[in-house]
């Protein structure tokens, strides 16, 4: 008998909403090892400071940061390593073109556990805000607070 995982993980880059603003997102799987998805599901992980590049046709992360697993002894992962992004390729090549276009970028904006319990990475193609822009949500943010407040 099958048992449900119950996992309430969800790692959000909050600094990414600030300086992107989001054209298309998709979901996408990752290749780990075992102490990486033990240490994501006691939620020890960070997507601050990571982007998604393109290498060899694959699209992969860098700088995401997954601590080591308490429990893991000399097969303990490198925190900070390279990790492979798993999309379909329709997906990966219509990336790929989107990309060419100048000030477009691939960000990671949120990891969870779906409910099959897998990590998922939500990647967001992006375009990145000028400081006006910036000012402008911020103002949107404070008005939108106000009136809740009132509420």
């Amino acid at each position: 008998m099958a048992t449900k995982i119950l996992n309430n993980v969800n790692i959000e880059n909050r600094r990414a909403k600030f300086d992107y603003q989001f054209i298309e997102k998709l979901v996408a799987g990752m290749v780990l090892t075992g102490t990486e998805i033990k240490s994501i599901r006691e939620g020890k992980a960070a997507l601050v400071d990571s982007y998604c590049y393109f290498r060899n046709s694959e699209l992969y992360i860098k700088n995401m940061h997954i601590a080591e697993y308490s429990e893991g002894t000399h097969y303990n992962h490198e925190p900070n390593r390279e990790r492979k992004l798993l999309l379909s390729k329709t997906e990966l090549n219509k990336l790929q073109k989107k990309l060419k276009d100048q000030g477009l970028t691939v960000i990671p904006v949120r990891l969870f556990i779906s409910q099959s319990g897998y990590a998922k990475l939500e990647i967001a193609l992006a375009k990145g805000k000028k400081e006006f822009d910036k000012r402008e949500s911020i103002k949107k943010r404070d008005t939108e607070r106000e009136i809740n407040r009132k509420l």
